[in-house]
């Protein structure tokens, strides 16, 4: 255990002691950051045509979830411990449909001016979109399955720019 400790000090998350910290990015200047994530969201043929025909028996499906995922990337530092809290400047959220899925792909488009970046703020909005699509639809099918939440894209910061090619 002690070789943890001793690599702590390379690890930003990490105090001396080993323990689990918030990183100080107080020296660092802000800058523009902007982060794409994505999600799937796959359900039955039957379910995906009541949604697009919108029979959904709670009603606006899509325009909930897109809603949700807004909302959720604005409390991430709320949801997850050692996120900061940022000023987002954007939030976009895209729900498409996908009749190969079927289903629905979901896009979160995250931008700030701070010191840190919004990974996790667009990773966040994807996910709750994908779980508020499958609330608003779990009366027409619970096999509804949530798949492939992924960082597609990231810009700015120390570490540079990132680009998922599979995207």
């Amino acid at each position: 255990m002690q070789d943890n400790f001793e690599n702590s000090s390379k690890l930003t998350h990490l105090n001396p002691q080993g323990e689990a910290q918030m990183v100080d990015v107080s020296n660092k200047i802000p800058t523009v950051r902007q982060a794409v994530a994505t999600a799937r969201v796959r359900m039955l043929p039957a379910t995906f045509a009541a949604i697009q025909a919108g029979n959904a028996p709670k009603g606006d499906v899509l325009g909930t979830a897109r809603l949700a995922g807004i909302m959720a990337a604005k409390q991430t530092s709320n949801l997850i411990p050692l996120c900061h809290p940022l000023p987002l400047q954007k939030i976009t959220v895209e729900v498409t449909p996908d009749p190969e899925l079927p289903g629905y792909q979901i896009y979160a488009t995250v931008r700030t001016k701070a010191e840190t970046g919004v990974e996790m703020e667009a990773l966040t909005a994807v996910s709750v979109a994908a779980l508020t699509l499958y609330d608003m639809a779990k009366a027409l099918e619970k096999s509804i399955q949530i798949e492939s939440i992924s960082l597609v894209s990231k810009t700015g910061g120390k570490s540079g720019d990132y680009s998922n090619v599979g995207f």
